[in-house]
């Protein structure tokens, strides 16, 4: 389905400074090498502990640096036809930022919102011999699978109006949020994603924001900060009665947990 999130890319400038964090705060394994990716990129996949992918990390190098890339997550969401996803998101004032390009996997292109949040469209090949086979990296209420999709945006209502045309999302259900706006709920079908979100803290700049599912939120932070996290936004329990806290990763990632309270 259009608009369903496939994979997360980690951009940092040093993939070794954050395996220690996200392998104590979620359990995954992010690979002590990478793979050529376009050249000379570093590209090293992660590796859930139920052996699943939850997406990679991509070294930012000093190029990348140098025309304004920064540490944070980018999603993937799934189309049929990146070409044309790529010419509606330009018609919509939204703009191409590398690509498209094919490898064996599928054929991607990043994106940038007209506000400047940054995302790819992927066309993905299933793996060979597998052929329904289908992503699993955004599954809410699983440990070590991403569960929410949070746009922190200057602009909510021109963020849904392009999102919503670009994937045929629905967005009709918003909570208020006093003048700041509404944060309002985006879904894929019957799914629901996550939310637009037009409150931005001081240290968040335009972009996506994963929540990460964990198994117990108090033992998530604990960890988060014993293994260099910053805590941004401290636990607080959300509507529905899950529990939320964000921190910055080693790298200079903003990134998000989810999960209930320990018992």
């Amino acid at each position: 389905m259009a608009g369903i999130p496939i994979w997360y890319e980690l951009m940092a400038p040093d993939p070794d400074a954050v395996r220690d964090f996200y392998r104590a705060v979620l359990g995954w394994e992010i690979a002590s090498t990478g793979a050529p990716v376009g050249g000379d990129n570093d590209y090293r996949a992660i590796r859930r502990g139920d052996g699943g992918m939850a997406g990679a990390v991509l070294k930012l190098s000093q190029d990348m640096i140098a025309h304004g890339a920064k540490p944070g997550w980018v999603p993937y969401f799934h189309v049929e036809d990146v070409g044309a996803a790529i010419d509606k998101a330009r018609d919509l004032g939204g703009q191409l930022w590398m690509g498209p390009r094919t490898i064996e996997v599928g054929t991607m292109a990043m994106l940038g919102d007209p506000q400047g949040a940054a995302f790819y469209v992927m066309d993905p090949v299933p793996p060979r011999g597998q052929p329904d086979a289908k992503s699993d990296a955004f599954q809410p209420d699983t440990p070590g699978h991403c569960a929410w999709n949070e746009l922190e945006t200057t602009d909510e209502p021109a963020a849904t109006a392009f999102y919503t045309a670009l994937f045929g999302w629905g967005a009709e259900q918003a909570m208020p949020m006093g003048e700041k706006g509404h944060y309002r709920f985006i879904t894929a079908g019957e799914e629901r994603l996550g939310a637009i979100n037009p409150w931005m803290a001081d240290y968040m700049t335009v972009g996506w924001l994963p929540y990460f599912a964990v198994a117990d939120i108090d033992a998530a932070r604990a960890a988060a900060e014993a293994s260099g996290g910053k805590v941004t936004n401290d636990i607080h329990e959300v509507p529905g009665g899950g529990f939320i806290f964000n921190t910055i990763d080693p790298a200079g990632a903003p990134v998000a947990f989810v999960g209930p309270r320990g018992t």
